[in-house]
């Protein structure tokens, strides 16, 4: 695992974040401590070290954010016209580009992730989202309704309806897209003229402290967002069951999202939830090969398999089942593993002990209950919390690797004879959240996308996303849809206004 190669060096700008005794949180435009006086540590993943110090929030720092964000909705924010929110959002988008290769840098220090994903993936994104949801505060807009009384006929009426903001968010950060996962619910949250309070994970709050920053910089008016880290119980708990918190979005276990619609139900909050999944990645024989493969490997292996959207249960046409399940094997016994700063890095550590326990668990069960590891199977040497990238086979759809996320660089490679048997076997776990298809048959391809049950589905490409398509999945993957023009709807409500004519 360990790389000799030389750390690149850190950016100025980055250095003098990170140089801060203790980063505050962010409250009413003001750099705060908590009121408890209390702080925690945030740790470099690849050698378990500690990188900076962070206030931790609790109840009576969430309220004070949400009081904020409330003055900011009934005051300054509310008398902005959209032409100057598209402004601000544009000005947002320019200083996350001129800052790309410093927040890069940040996020891959303090999740774990490489340096080439946060700076070729992560934040071109993040500059995307804000730059397609900079343009719609000028779009949104309600409907004239010619309607009919049926109890008063002959009466005329002027009916309209009239999109608002939903309020004051609450926005749940996971810990695996910190920065990407924060601009994909601030953007359109801002442009349908909300306020917000930001709750990242423990694990890596300072990508959401450094954007706050820049926000502020780009004239965001104060309060309008503010950034609280803190743990999921205290800080996360208080968010959820605020009462003058309109809507919470989340993205995060099932687990936990059963908590937060629990939570919500004081106030019957809106609530947007991205949960878990158990993603089918099917290769179909006819399909092309080489692209499968490489679909394959960047399905289940990309930042470090921990994403929603981990093509976890590959499924590969029994004629072709050895073929490929081989090659897939050996180039993840290739795979160059290191801290995520080194440029050379192909894989970075798990972003903590914890989740690095986590998965070799999982790995454990794989072995106990039967599967053949053809890779991978157990940690790397060295400091840091690095998990081999491990391939199963002979796995049955019944045992825990293929029915539970993991999390992690793990991916379970199992043959199937017919369209047909893989689409039940495909839908046979309580997730839906994204699948992919590799087929050249145009006809099959079309039949599968209608009978698997999951919010996005690729056909012959994997792990693509524009802040123009809507995401989100289906069962227990959550509901709810972020991105595209569908965010808009799920940030804003809907008044319907009666004129009398007669």
């Amino acid at each position: 695992m360990a790389t000799t190669t030389a750390l690149p060096e850190i950016h100025p700008d980055l250095r003098s974040f990170l140089s801060k005794k203790s980063h505050q949180l962010l409250i009413g435009g003001q750099r705060v401590d908590a009121a408890s006086g209390k702080t925690f540590k945030t740790f470099n993943p690849a050698d378990g070290e500690a990188i900076a110090e962070v206030a931790e929030a609790d109840k009576a720092d969430v309220d004070a954010a949400v009081k904020a964000a409330r003055k900011a909705l009934e005051g300054p924010w509310s008398k902005m016209s959209p032409v100057e929110r598209e402004k601000v959002l544009h000005r947002i988008a320019d200083l996350v580009e001129k800052h790309a290769d410093e927040l890069a840098q940040l996020e891959s220090l303090d999740n774990g992730k490489t340096i080439r994903e946060a700076k070729n993936g992560d934040l071109p994104l993040c500059v995307a989202l804000f730059r397609y949801f900079g343009g719609w505060p000028t779009k949104i807009h309600g409907d004239t309704t010619p309607v009919s009384v049926p109890y008063y006929p002959g009466a005329k009426f002027l009916h309209y309806t009239v999109r608002e903001p939903v309020g004051v968010v609450g926005v749940i950060v996971p810990w695996n897209f910190p920065l990407l996962m924060a601009a994909e619910r601030l953007a359109p949250a801002l442009a349908c003229g909300n306020t917000v309070v930001i709750k990242p994970a423990e694990q890596t709050p300072l990508s959401a402290l450094r954007l706050g920053e820049l926000l502020l910089e780009a004239g965001l008016p104060e309060g309008v967002v503010n950034v609280v880290p803190g743990f999921g119980p205290t800080a996360g708990a208080a968010l959820a069951s605020h009462p003058d918190v309109d809507k919470i979005t989340f993205t995060g276990s099932t687990e936990v999202g059963r908590e937060i619609v629990k939570a919500s139900a004081g106030n019957l909050k809106k609530l947007s939830l991205e949960l878990g999944g158990k993603s089918p990645n099917i290769v179909f024989a006819d399909a092309d090969l080489e692209a499968a493969a490489k679909g394959m490997f960047m399905g289940i292996f990309y930042n470090q398999g921990q994403t929603c959207s981990a093509g976890s249960r590959v499924f590969v046409e029994r004629s072709k089942f050895d073929e490929l399940v081989g090659a897939l094997a050996e180039r993840a016994k290739t795979i160059r593993q290191g801290p995520g700063l080194d440029p050379k890095t192909q894989m970075g550590p798990l972003v903590s002990a914890e989740q690095k326990k986590r998965v070799l668990s999982y790995v454990e069960s794989g072995k106990k209950e039967g599967a053949k590891i053809l890779a991978g199977g157990d940690e790397a040497p060295g400091k840091g919390y690095f998990v081999k990238p491990t391939v199963f086979s002979e796995v049955k759809d019944s045992m825990k690797i293929a029915q539970e996320e993991i999390f992690g660089p793990v991916v379970c490679v199992m043959p199937f004879d017919s369209p047909e048997e893989v689409v039940t076997r495909a839908n046979a776990t309580p997730y839906g959240l994204v699948a992919g298809v590799w087929t050249k048959d145009i006809k099959k391809a079309h039949r599968l996308t209608q009978s698997i049950k999951a919010g996005v589905i690729w056909v012959n490409c994997y792990q693509f996303v524009d802040a123009a398509a809507p995401w989100g999945g289906f069962k227990q993957s959550g509901y709810g849809r972020e991105k595209s023009e569908l965010a808009i709807e799920a940030y804003t409500q809907v008044k319907s206004v009666w004129i009398d004519l007669n």
